[in-house]
């Protein structure tokens, strides 16, 4: 089946072709590296994983380039490296404070199963770049100085907004934010500003005396340049960054170029919610990757990263996802019966399941590519031929490394618990709730407690009829429900 994306740009799904035959370029937005990184910065570093693995198997490693940046200055850097380094210079603190931060991301999306990018830019390294989109920009007629300022004159470009498919009337009405007097325009915005003391500088371009720093939208364009070219096969991130992120970027890029498009497919990853609120850190529901991976803060639990990461793919990546613990309990569930089926018996890899490829080269539809899968963990538990297929779609889909029902279940004390004698208990309580016998019902949950055995009741949203699973508060030798 032949890969097909959605295209934010054109608001449609379209068959994939490189611009270079047999060569994908691609850039994804990185992060910002000033604090950890949240769940909601997980998603797209699982999805475009998800998206290089298969463009791989597809084109071979050798032929697809991926580039995902760091961003190391920015005023929120600034501001928490003064914040944590008091002592220090500001170059120094700002300088700790992004390597250990960028190294705590590393360490934390490593742990989720992802490939690393063949290439991974820092803004600071590409400084002389920047500098010169603005200079070409400025001498187009894009660009213009003012108060030692570089600013982009959104006016000139007749298409901007359609990215986001917003015209530029709609969006000087929807601003918020208080005009700078020097600003030709509402829309105008930075390419370069003055720095002030204590914060990173660099010599200006455009003939502006005195030191100065980049604005956030021109390091990307100066790095997919540089390592991608002037134009590219596909720009992803989350949805939060179409405006004005790559809005911006597609102007900066187009204009300074004079090429008809930055990316042939732009691609944006959906909405993150936590329990079905927002997440923010006034509503104590802010997670970082690293507290899901470190500590119970979550449901609880102790979250292995592949946990994670199968809880994340559960939904199509357009998709708002509600992240909730029942869908790490779910995905957790999945991956112990995986364990126990592969553990000490590890297969020979081969092609992946031909079904499982065809539903990721339908836009990702990674959905459906778990719901075969476990179609196949059965195939793979009835026939050990079948093993080394369900192997290798495993390792296309980046969710399982050769991990014990241990490994999955971090951070608790082993305690032995009889899945069989479990799974009887349970049974019996689900009759006793049919005979309306709550009492025994009761008395069963309590039974199957003291073994420290957890249960949730859900009903089944095809059948109506009520599903059980259940979980080891304090054990890491459980078995999954069966």
């Amino acid at each position: 089946m032949p890969l097909t994306l959605y295209n934010t740009l054109t608001r449609r799904k379209e068959a994939f072709t490189p611009l270079v035959p047999n060569r994908v370029s691609m850039y994804v937005c990185g992060p910002t590296v000033y604090d950890f990184a949240h769940i909601g910065n997980a998603r797209p570093v699982i999805v475009f994983d998800v998206l290089y693995r298969l463009l791989r198997l597809e084109y071979g490693a050798d032929h697809v380039k991926y580039v995902r940046n760091i961003t190391d200055v920015d005023d929120k850097i600034n501001a928490r490296a003064a914040e944590r380094y008091p002592d220090l210079a500001p170059e120094a603190a700002i300088r700790k404070l992004t390597e250990e931060t960028a190294a705590q991301f590393h360490t934390d999306i490593a742990a989720l199963g992802v490939l690393e990018p063949d290439v991974e830019p820092r803004a600071t390294d590409h400084i002389a770049e920047m500098g010169k989109l603005c200079d070409a920009l400025v001498q187009k007629g894009h660009a213009y100085v003012a108060e030692g300022h570089v600013l982009f004159d959104v006016s000139s470009m007749a298409d901007y907004g359609k990215l986001s498919n917003r015209s530029l009337e709609e969006m000087e009405a929807g601003a918020r934010v208080e005009v700078a007097p020097y600003k030709k325009g509402a829309m105008d915005f930075v390419l370069w500003k003055p720095s002030k003391p204590g914060e990173p500088a660099w010599p200006s371009p455009c003939g502006i005396e005195g030191p100065g720093r980049p604005g956030w939208h021109i390091e990307c364009s100066a790095m997919s340049e540089k390592h991608l070219g002037k134009v590219f096969d596909i720009h992803g991130g989350g949805i939060d960054l179409a405006f004005p992120h790559h809005e911006n970027e597609i102007a900066q890029s187009r204009c300074a170029h004079g090429t008809p498009m930055m990316a042939q497919v732009w691609m944006h990853n959906g909405f993150l919610q936590v329990e079905g609120e927002k997440m923010s850190k006034s509503l104590g529901n802010f997670i970082t990757i690293n507290e899901l991976l470190a500590t119970n803060k979550f449901g609880s639990n102790q979250w292995h990263g592949r946990v994670v990461r199968l809880a994340m793919l559960g939904t199509h990546y357009r998709q708002p996802i509600d992240w909730t613990a029942d869908k790490l309990l779910q995905a957790r569930n999945t991956l112990w019966d995986i364990a126990r089926m592969m553990h000490g018996n590890p297969a020979d890899k081969s092609a992946p399941n031909p079904e499982v490829v065809a539903a990721l080269s339908d836009d990702l539809n990674t959905p459906k590519a778990i719901s075969i899968l476990h179609g196949l963990m059965k195939s793979a538990v009835r026939n050990p031929d079948a093993r080394d297929e369900f192997m290798a779609t495993l390792e296309l889909l980046g969710i399982y490394g050769g991990e014990s029902v241990e490994d999955l279940n971090p951070g608790f004390e082993a305690r032995k618990v009889d899945g069989a004698r479990v799974r009887t208990l349970i049974a019996a309580r689900l009759d006793a709730r049919k005979r309306k016998d709550f009492k025994e019902s009761d008395r069963i949950r309590d039974e199957l407690s003291a073994m420290g055995v957890q249960l949730k009741d859900a009903k089944d949203p095809k059948t109506g009829e009520i599903v059980t699973t259940w979980e080891v508060r304090a054990a890491g030798t459980a078995e999954p429900r069966s």
